[in-house]
């Protein structure tokens, strides 16, 4: 794994306002290489992966395009779920700006971790 992938996993993980995240890989099918947050543990997290593999696989098939996909975010209820693919990975991050506001991110990285990621 790329340093720099190593560095930024870090930096979302000790980030109060990210949930969690999930490594995926890319190859034939998609699989979990790391994670991290309580909400992509077990079946939740296996459920999560196919998702975001699908969805990425969908709207490449339907583009003419190989690399039309770029860095892509979800907005639900709860969450904002970024999708950064690479040709190898696929890094998938729950996002809440509810815990950055409310919880007052008191830390080094009091700031929207997903713009170390754009």
């Amino acid at each position: 794994m790329p340093a720099e992938l190593e560095q930024t996993l870090v930096l979302l993980s000790s980030h109060c306002s990210v949930p969690g995240y999930l490594l995926l890989s890319r190859r034939d099918h998609v699989s979990i290489i790391r994670h991290s947050g309580l909400v992509f543990e077990g079946e939740q997290g296996k459920k999560y992966a196919s998702v975001m593999g699908k969805m990425v696989e969908s709207v490449q098939a339907g583009s003419e395009e190989v690399n039309v996909l770029g860095q892509d975010s979800l907005r639900t209820k709860r969450h904002e779920i970024m999708i950064l693919p690479h040709a190898r990975y696929l890094l998938t991050v729950l996002y809440r700006q509810d815990l950055l506001v409310n919880a007052g991110c008191r830390n080094r990285y009091n700031y929207s971790p997903l713009s170390a990621l754009r």
